[in-house]
C-alpha cells in the first residue's frame, strides 16, 4: 500500500516540470522582442547600411529564429515526453513531428540546432574579422568544432544503442 502511494506521488511529480516549459514560453517572448528590435533597427537604417551590414542583420534574424525553433522543439517534445500528451489531434496546424520526437531524437535536434546557431555566429564573425583578435577567432572556431564533434558523437552513440536495442549490434542493419 505504501509502495502504491509512493509510486503515484512520484508519477505526479512530473507536473513539477510544467513551470519549466511555461518559463521557456517566456524566453520565446524575449527572443521575439529581440527579433523585432533587430528587424526594426535594420528597416529604419536601410538607407545607410552596407551590404555586409545587411547580410549580418539577416544572419542575426536567422540566428534568433533558429533559437526560437529550438525552444519550441524543447517545449513541445519535453512536455509530451515528461509531463503529459497534448490533446491536439484534431488541430489542423499541429506539427507532423509533434508526439513523435522521443528523448533520443530531441538530443539530436538540440545539438543540430546548436551547431547551426554556432555556424551562423561564426559566419557573422568571419564577416567582421577586424573586430576580433586571432585568439578570439581561434577559440570560436574551436568551440564550433567541439559542437560539431559532439553532435557526431551523439548521433553515433544513438545509432549504436539503437542497433543494440534492436539486435543489430553496432553495425546497424546495413543501410
Amino acid at each position: 500500500m505504501i509502495e502504491k502511494h509512493i509510486e503515484r506521488g512520484l508519477f505526479a511529480s512530473r507536473w513539477l516540470m510544467a513551470p519549466f516549459y511555461i518559463g521557456l514560453v517566456g524566453s520565446l517572448v524575449i527572443l521575439l522582442i529581440k527579433f523585432l528590435e533587430e528587424l526594426w533597427h535594420t528597416v529604419t537604417h536601410i538607407g545607410s547600411i552596407t551590404e555586409i551590414d545587411a547580410v549580418l542583420a539577416a544572419l542575426s534574424l536567422v540566428d534568433l529564429s533558429l533559437a526560437g525553433n529550438l525552444i519550441l522543439i524543447v517545449i513541445f517534445s519535453g512536455y509530451e515526453n515528461f509531463v503529459s500528451k497534448m490533446d491536439l489531434d484534431g488541430h489542423e496546424d499541429r506539427p507532423d513531428w509533434q508526439g513523435e520526437v522521443d528523448f533520443s531524437a530531441l538530443k539530436l535536434k538540440l545539438i543540430a540546432s546548436i551547431v547551426a546557431i554556432s555556424g551562423i555566429h561564426l559566419l557573422k564573425v568571419f564577416m567582421g574579422l577586424a573586430k576580433y583578435s586571432d585568439r578570439d577567432i581561434m577559440w570560436m572556431v574551436g568551440i564550433h568544432i567541439v559542437f560539431v564533434f559532439s553532435g557526431v558523437a551523439l548521433a553515433l552513440m544513438d545509432r549504436i544503442s539503437h542497433g543494440a536495442a534492436t539486435g543489430h549490434g553496432a553495425a546497424g542493419d546495413g543501410h
